[in-house]
């Protein structure tokens, strides 16, 4: 019996970090910079932001209730969006909402912000 608590427990934990692994949003800078083709200031604008984006989502990850989560993220991401677009070129902005709609999908993430 005391077996069957452990194993559960060690299941919820792994289910908890999972949950908040799918809403870390860090990324290689190096990276995003090339396939946006970011010069040094934007690049720098560009992390800023997203650093900000990446806590906003952290926040959201420990929220209580899935609407909350939910309104978390969308606000999240409206200013990630809003900043975004400021600091980009249409085209770099086009290529990055792509990017982050494709991680937003791969995660998961998409059918918490359309339910809201």
């Amino acid at each position: 019996m005391l077996s069957m608590t452990f194993a559960y427990a060690e299941n919820e934990n792994a289910n908890e970090l999972n949950e908040v692994k799918t809403y870390d949003m860090s990324l290689n800078y190096k990276r995003l910079a090339v396939c946006l083709g970011l010069n040094l200031d934007q690049m720098e604008a560009v992390e800023d932001i997203h650093q900000t984006f990446c806590a906003e989502m952290m926040n959201a990850a420990t929220a209580s209730s899935r609407d909350e989560k939910a309104e978390m993220v969308q606000s999240a991401m409206k200013k990630d969006l809003t900043y975004m677009q400021y600091v980009l070129d249409e085209k770099q902005y086009h290529k990055y909402q792509t990017l982050l709609n494709l991680t937003f999908n791969n995660r998961g993430l998409n059918k918490l912000v359309s339910e809201k």
